[in-house]
């Protein structure tokens, strides 16, 4: 399946408003339309937020989706959103799902994180009320994102109001006065949650958890004390970094100097058990204690980066869109982003002859093992890249995401029974260690599974080939890419409802032969999949949108060309006088054109100046050849 980001994206749009946005059954208006909350997960604050995210991500981060100046949006874009109206409406329908979601997700005027029906319990135990309220770092991190979609569509669309949309303002303008302290009061809580949610894990080298991190790190042999001092050591610069500049919601318990003890850093599930309260700008806020273990969990400190990233673009220090108390917390934020980067960075590229990363599959320090996990610490070390902007190791870096591709059976086949099913569908199951000690502690320990492994492989893969590598690394990369895009076309559904969203799952149920016409495919989507899907098309947009390598052999080459060429063109020069207008003139100034024009692209694009300094030889060869015959 060819990534064709742009078309991809549209026809998401269609299917997200052919499934959600339907004629309302209660109304006598036939023209009166409903929107459909909630997917095969049922409706909770991140189905709900990944739903309107894959509407409002693209629409903000792509300039040619934006949805905030209707003059401006294109013919393909509007005949998608068609069931909005004309494009003067579509800003309103969009401030109006907006209000929609803020007042779901809402109690008492505080924003709610509720996980509620993503939540299961272990051995089949239902949740209680109390645990199913429970806010996890997922929902923090789909709630960053959105308001900050949010708050830059709101400050575009607001800046038109009066003009395009002059008939609607007097109504829209006020919405969007009450709408966006809602959106601000979200954010901050959500920057809040992350900030509490960052956890730093000190285990003693004999401990369960200690043994687990030293046999990943040392390559599974008896930890000694030269693997104690060398870990020591290498981790040492983080540590002091950490110890001195990590304070916000810290507990003053965890001595992370102590070198005597392994660490770990990270976000957990949920708001850290250990969190203190955040002391903000002389007045402390969020001061609910937390249940979450104090350990970082590798899905969720990915999907907490996702979003802090989102937080540091560009985009938002143009657009001043922070007050002081958010930039605090921005700040915040970016430290632990870094710092955590650093970590697995380190720790995924420990032994230099042999990475740990390699050692498959990879164990976390509470003794689970999974190709997942794998993925994800290297969903890390090329997160750490990207952020830096280095190719070192991008080449060994590849290697192990096309070893993961072939173990998770992105290009290789299931089999009957194939254990690497399960992180496709129903997905790597996790115990949120402390979720049994919510409200009255009566409820079971809850699992929360992750069926991600394909978009994550995607997604990574589309980012680093907007890096400055080798031509061979890039291509490599967008093979891989090339290959869980088949994956994930094939679970996309095609019939229903919900059909052009995801997922259908009895591909890898090995139900492939019904096609999702059968009892296997749901009827509503999988926002979770759908929402990372979207993510993946706006990421391979920008990735396309970059220019092309330009490798130094190819520059070299194409110089050696343009000397030639010039050089035989002043020599064709030497018969023409200035005054010629023969048709050997004409031949020659076109020939100059393109070798400056194969100048001009010299640095960006050296194939396309080489084809051209390659045309202008051959034209000059002619000409040497006519005046050759013409002397004979």
């Amino acid at each position: 399946m060819r990534i064709q980001p742009r078309q991809q994206l549209v026809d998401l749009w269609r299917a997200i408003l052919d499934s959600c946005y339907v004629r309302d059954p209660e109304s006598a208006d036939p023209d009166a339309r409903v929107w459909i909350w909630g997917g095969t997960g049922g409706a909770n604050s991140i189905s709900d937020a990944e739903q309107l995210l894959c509407l409002l991500y693209p629409a903000t981060q792509i300039a040619t989706f934006a949805l905030d100046q209707p003059d401006n949006i294109t013919g393909d874009v509007r005949d998608a959103l068609e069931p909005f109206g004309t494009p003067t409406r579509i800003g309103g329908v969009v401030v109006g799902l907006l209000e929609q979601f803020f007042e779901r997700h809402a109690e008492n005027g505080e924003p709610v994180f509720a996980a509620g029906s993503y939540l299961g319990g272990t051995d089949g135990i239902e949740p209680t009320a109390d645990q199913y309220r429970l806010e996890l770092v997922d929902s923090f991190s789909m709630s960053l994102s959105l308001c900050i979609a949010a708050l830059r569509f709101l400050r575009g669309f607001e800046g038109v109001l009066g003009g395009e949309v002059r008939r609607e303002a007097k109504l829209l303008r006020p919405r969007i006065a009450a709408l966006e302290p809602v959106v601000r009061a979200r954010l901050t809580a959500a920057m809040v949650g992350l900030v509490r949610s960052f956890v730093i894990h000190t285990p003693e080298p004999r401990s369960a958890a200690g043994r687990a991190m030293l046999q990943m790190l040392n390559r599974g042999e008896a930890a000694s004390d030269a693997a104690l001092a060398a870990i020591a050591a290498r981790l040492e610069r983080l540590r002091v970094q950490t110890a001195n500049e990590v304070r916000l919601a810290q507990s003053e318990d965890i001595d992370v100097a102590d070198d005597r003890l392994l660490f770990e850093c990270g976000w957990t599930w949920g708001v850290s058990s250990a969190a203190d309260a955040v002391d903000l700008i002389g007045h402390r806020i969020a001061t609910t204690p937390g249940v979450a273990e104090s350990r970082p969990y590798l899905y969720f400190t990915v999907v907490a980066l996702d979003g802090i990233l989102d937080l540091l673009s560009e985009k938002i220090k143009e657009r001043d869109l922070l007050d002081d108390t958010q930039r605090q917390l921005a700040n915040a934020l970016k430290l632990r982003l870094e710092l955590t980067q650093k970590y697995w960075s380190t720790v995924a590229r420990f032994s230099p002859g042999h990475w740990p990363l390699e050692d498959f599959p990879w164990r976390t320090s509470d003794g689970e093992e999974s190709d997942y996990y794998s993925l994800a610490v290297g969903a890390l070390l090329m997160q750490d890249m990207i952020y830096r902007e280095s190719t070192d190791d991008l080449v060994r870096t590849v290697a192990v995401f096309d070893q993961l591709a072939r173990r998770g059976r992105i290009t290789s086949r299931l089999t009957a029974g194939d254990p690497a099913a399960v992180m496709h569908s129903p997905g790597v199951p996790m115990r949120l260690v402390g979720s049994e000690h919510a409200g009255d502690g009566t409820g079971p320990r809850l699992l929360w599974q992750v069926p991600d492994f394909a978009t994550m492989m995607l997604k990574r893969c589309l980012q680093a080939a907007g890096l400055p590598s080798s031509v061979d690394t890039r291509d490599r990369l967008l093979e891989l890419a090339d290959s869980a895009m088949d994956h994930l076309d094939a679970r996309m559904l095609r019939h229903g409802a919900a059909a052009g969203l995801w997922d259908d799952t009895s591909v890898i149920a090995g139900s492939a032969a019904t096609n999702g016409a059968g009892p296997f495919a749901p009827d509503r989507p999988s926002w979770f999949i759908t929402e990372r899907m979207m993510e993946c098309f706006v990421i391979a947009y920008d990735t396309f949108s970059q220019p092309p390598l330009a490798p130094e052999p190819m520059i070299k080459r194409a110089v050696e060309s343009l000397s030639e060429a010039e050089h035989l063109l002043n020599q064709e020069r030497l018969e023409v006088g200035d005054d010629d207008q023969s048709a050997k003139r004409v031949a020659l100034d076109r020939i100059e054109q393109s070798l400056e024009r194969a100048r001009s692209v010299l640095g960006r694009r050296p194939a396309t100046a080489l084809s051209l300094a390659t045309q202008a030889l051959a034209q000059l060869d002619e000409l040497a050849y006519a005046r050759e015959n013409a002397t004979r």
